[in-house]
This record gives C-alpha cells, structure tokens and sequence, in this order.
C-alpha cells in the first residue's frame, strides 16, 4: 500500500509537468483555482481545486469526506470542493500525510526502485531535504523521478498545512555519498517550471 502511495504520486506529479503547456491555455477562472485553508477556533475550512477531483463524482466525494471525518462537504459551481471538518480531524489528516512521506523516504532509501539513494534526511515540516546519493549511479539512471514523487507529497502537505501557493516550495539537496560534499540544489515545482520553458525553447528551435 505505501509503496502504491508512492507511485501514483510520482505518476501525477509527471503528468502534471508534461502537461505544462496544454495548462496556460485553460480559462483565467480555471487558473484562479487553488487550495485555500482557514483555520478557525473549532473548524478548520478547505477548499480543494477541481483537478483533484476530476474522476469523482460529487456523490464520491461527500462519501469519501465522511470517512475522513468532514462535517461538511460541497462541490462548487467551479469544480472546486469546500471542505469543513473539526481541528482534530484536520490534525489526524495531516498525521496520515506526514507517515505518507515517511513512507516515501522509506521506499527511496530501501526499496528496490531506486539504486542509487542510500540516505535520506529532512527538517520538521519537510519543506527540505538532503539526499544522499551514489552520483555516478544517479546520473545513469532515471531515479530523478524519485525525487519528483518526494516533492509531490512533500507540497501536498504544504498545501493541506495552509500554506498559500507562492510559499508552496521544496528544496532538494543531493548529497554525495563518497566526498559528502553537495552537488546540487533544487527547488520545487521552480524546477519543473524551468524544465518546461526550455523544452519549449527547444522545439521552436
């Protein structure tokens, strides 16, 4: 079951930067669409973008919210979910997704996916994290996904956290195994925006 977590994260995060480009030409409203969090003195409102609900319908949607522990769920005209639930609720919640990325460092480190990671450290709202590596082993090979699928669940929980978007980052820092010594930086989702612009650069060219 963790180790499916972690796929279907990475999946969506990949999914996510390939369809880059087909996202600027949604509506301005579409765009505006984001994850908003109030915390209140009992309650704690969410309200969750359209595309994460995009197979569900809103009968599965109230359904899975009252197995969470939501009060309240309701679909808005956008798309988007209002969600209210208790400040306990919340708290359990974010317990769930911080196990969730636990569990992701976990299969990194110790599953059979990924050769070249051996250690695997980060601070208390994982917002960082240092990766130590096999260099050689990690430029051969395409475990950059896995460090794709990190800052995926990593974000995640920025956002449940209520952090607004322009604060929603992770920084990734690779970690030499041999000299112990940092050979890069990344920043996500900077990154992948990055990534994207010059592969449009490169197909105009």
């Amino acid at each position: 079951m963790k180790k499916s977590l972690f796929i279907i994260s990475t999946a969506l995060l990949f999914l996510t930067a390939c369809s880059a480009e087909e996202d600027k030409k949604q509506s301005d409203s579409q765009k505006e669409q984001s994850l908003e969090v109030e915390k209140g003195l009992l309650n704690v409102e969410l309200t969750l973008p359209a595309e994460f609900f995009e197979d569900e319908t809103p009968e599965e949607i109230e359904a899975a919210a009252k197995e969470k522990g939501v009060k309240e769920a309701k679909v808005n005209p956008d798309g988007s979910v209002y969600y209210k639930m208790s400040k306990s609720a919340h708290k359990e919640m974010m317990k769930e997704m911080e196990e969730s990325i636990v569990s992701t460092v976990d299969d990194l480190v110790n599953g059979e996916d990924f050769k070249s990671f051996k250690e695997i450290s980060y601070n208390k709202d994982f917002t960082e994290f240092d990766v130590t590596v096999d260099t050689a082993s990690f430029e051969n090979s395409f475990d950059a996904f896995g460090l794709m699928g990190l800052a995926y669940v990593s974000m995640f929980y920025s956002a449940f956290d209520g952090k607004s978007s322009d604060d929603i980052k992770t920084k990734v820092n690779l970690i030499d195994e041999k000299t112990g010594e940092q050979t890069e930086s990344m920043v996500f989702p900077d990154v992948m925006e990055e990534d994207s612009k010059n592969g449009e650069a490169d197909s105009e060219n």
